[in-house]
């Protein structure tokens, strides 16, 4: 979680041609105050189960695809105030066109989860749809790791190196504490203890001076003064507040419009595992309505306070719990709040920029692959021997990679006499999810197959959330879990809240479960 928190505003500061520490600083800050403060409502009034929010790289693609329309980074002078001012003005423009496009998108997503639309949505959304969205990320964000890890290839691969050691061969060697417990330190926290054992040796040898001092040389990325200003100039403490850069442009709102909350189904499998974890009754619909929407609104805020990004669920905690044996709402909470102590503390997050580019590259070279591998992990639940199935999957991967990158490397390449019109199609089509998952999702619904060979059948199987509403009201429609906090008496009391999907007395807009609800109000 912390990692990936931590590395999303470091990769997006490049294209939004971030130009001072100081400027980092704040966009690391941001992000952590609004992952701490969306990860409270979610667990308070949300989905109220302890699962944490933070930023995702499922953003990035459509965020490289808005910034390439806006055109390369301009070039100003450190030493004119004029050329300085005139750079600030020139992110700030570019990071409103994110803000715009988030806030929008954002908007699509609680509809979603108000009306129980989502529900709806997935009944055409299956593996072959996921597979090439999710492993598409992956795939075309190499570059992202490649070019970080190519500042400095030992440091680069030192950090791979120790993730690898640490989660993979060392996953289950647990510390000894005292009264006999132990601690599965290298299970929980592989990524941080890499990133500081490595950050230690640039520091070390940045002192011995192994590291060129020129700007241009290779390894220069790997020092860890470059960013020293940082820590001077920056305040104690920053307050980060919404709308900071003036109010978002929503006209690019093609960058994440409905696509990314079609394939939010893997919030239900997540809250599946959380549940199974936490041994308690799955989440009835009203919840997973109410926590989409929450994450809806969770995006809202961050496109407010302008952090480049959204907010997700973060299913790393999962495991955690599964592991630690503690998954008290109340954990999370304080998670949440310590995620908006560390955005307030300024000089904290000035040391967090100083980490070497290598680094950060190490980590995204194992978080990158990961998340490939999570997209085509779904694959499991088709029929692989299917010629209709790789004729889908091939096709779909095949123009999820050569379209964006004909629309990227050739000029002008849509015209359709609109400026606006054109911008959007450029976005999207230079977006490899969209056209992959988009592909994969007309050729799965067009071209006839069973159920068991689209997969669908082991699908629904491993991703239904109390989905049948008589299987709800056996188990979590009435669990305390899932109760809002303070007002549970007033909802209960008012027999129309049963037909609004984020209310816990939701039965569902069959007129008999009206009924019914006023039955047992009498």
């Amino acid at each position: 979680m912390f990692s990936g928190v931590l590395s999303i505003p470091l990769i997006i500061s490049v294209p939004l041609c971030v130009h001072s520490p100081e400027a980092q600083t704040h966009l690391i800050a941001t992000i952590f105050f609004v992952s701490g403060l969306v990860t409270l409502l979610q667990a308070t009034f949300g989905i109220r189960l302890p699962i944490v929010q933070g930023g995702t790289f499922t953003f990035l693609l459509p965020t490289f695809a808005i910034l390439n329309v806006r055109g390369p980074c301009m070039t100003f002078d450190p030493a004119n105030a004029t050329s300085v001012a005139d750079a600030e003005e020139f992110w700030h423009g570019r990071i409103r066109d994110l803000q715009g496009a988030i806030i929008v998108s954002s908007l699509v997503q609680i509809v979603l989860g108000c009306t129980g639309a989502i529900g709806i949505l997935l009944r055409f959304i299956g593996p072959l749809t996921i597979a090439p969205t999710i492993g598409l990320i992956g795939i075309t964000l190499f570059s992202v790791a490649e070019g970080q890890m190519s500042t400095h290839w030992g440091i680069g691969f030192l950090t791979f190196a120790l993730i690898t050691v640490f989660s993979q061969l060392l996953g289950n060697v647990q510390l000894p504490l005292p009264g006999g417990k132990k601690f599965p330190v290298f299970t929980l926290f592989p990524i941080i203890i890499s990133i500081i054992i490595a950050w230690v040796v640039c520091g070390v040898l940045t002192a011995f001076g192994v590291f060129p001092d020129d700007p241009d040389a290779y390894g220069y990325q790997a020092r860890t003064d470059i960013n020293s200003d940082a820590l001077k100039n920056s305040p104690w403490f920053i307050f980060p507040y919404p709308v900071g850069r003036s109010n978002g442009h929503a006209c690019r709102i093609s960058r994440h419009a409905g696509w990314r909350d079609c394939f939010d189904d893997r919030v239900h499998r997540g809250l599946l595992c959380m549940c199974q974890t936490q041994w308690c009754a799955p989440p009835p619909a009203h919840a997973v309505n109410r926590g989409i929407a929450m994450e809806g609104l969770g995006c809202l805020l961050a496109g407010l306070w302008g952090t480049g990004n959204g907010t997700t669920s973060y299913s790393e905690n999962i495991g955690a719990i599964g592991l630690t044996k503690v998954g008290s709402r109340a954990v999370i909470q304080a998670c949440g709040a310590f995620l908006i102590v560390v955005g307030l503390c300024g000089k904290l997050n000035a040391i967090f920029s100083t980490i070497p580019v290598p680094v950060i590259g190490g980590v995204l070279a194992v978080t990158f692959g990961m998340v490939g591998a999570v997209g085509f992990s779904n694959l499991q639940f088709i029929n692989l021997n299917s010629s209709r199935n790789l004729f889908i999957l091939g096709v779909s991967l095949f123009l999820g990679i050569a379209v964006p990158h004909y629309i990227h490397t050739t000029e002008n390449a849509i015209d359709t006499r609109s400026d606006q019109l054109n911008q959007i199609l450029t976005v999207l089509l230079e977006t490899s999810m969209f056209v992959g998952g988009a592909t994969g999702l007309i050729l799965d619904n067009i071209i006839k197959g069973t159920p068991e060979e689209r997969g669908l059948v082991k699908w629904i199987e491993a991703t239904t959330v109390a989905g049948e509403e008589a299987e709800e009201e056996e188990t979590g429609s009435h669990s305390p879990v899932y109760n809002l906090p303070l007002i549970m008496g007033l909802l209960r009391k008012w027999s129309w809240t049963s037909i609004i999907p984020i209310s816990p007395t939701f039965h569902g807009f069959h007129p008999k479960h009206w009924r019914k609800s006023n039955d047992s109000e009498a």
